[in-house]
């Protein structure tokens, strides 16, 4: 007999959110997938099935390997998951947080009207 648990639970349980609510938040705002069909905070999971969730831009997928209902610590998470997220997701993140980083010297306080207009100038996507 195989056992089931909720998908937010068990997000929340292998540390992929900081808390159930966020968890159950993300399920019901469809960022979270299996089988590319938007699922419901309140949906049972098995194991061997495979979950899409959302960060932003980043799009991680895993394997469920083993379920389990309370959260355990970081390194246990190993056992219950299998990140098969391909590492150009992670390289995007990267790019993302160095091309948004704009330099300012310690102690150099906020930018002028002038300044503010030349870093606007220098990334027109803000």
């Amino acid at each position: 007999m195989e056992t089931f648990i909720r998908i937010d639970k068990f997000l929340w349980a292998v540390r992929l959110f900081k808390t159930r609510t966020l968890a159950a938040e993300t399920c019901r705002s469809g960022k979270v997938t299996i089988n590319d069909n938007p699922v419901k905070p309140s949906r049972e999971i098995k194991t061997g099935e495979i979950v899409k969730i959302r960060y932003g831009q980043l799009m991680k997928t895993i394997r469920i390997i083993g379920l389990i209902e309370n959260r355990v610590s970081a390194k246990l998470v190993a056992n219950f998951i299998e990140d098969l997220t391909p590492p150009e997701e992670y390289k995007k993140l990267e790019v993302n947080k160095e091309v948004s980083f704009v330099k300012r010297e310690r102690g150099a306080g906020r930018p002028t009207k002038k300044e503010r207009r030349d870093i606007d100038s220098f990334f027109p996507e803000w």
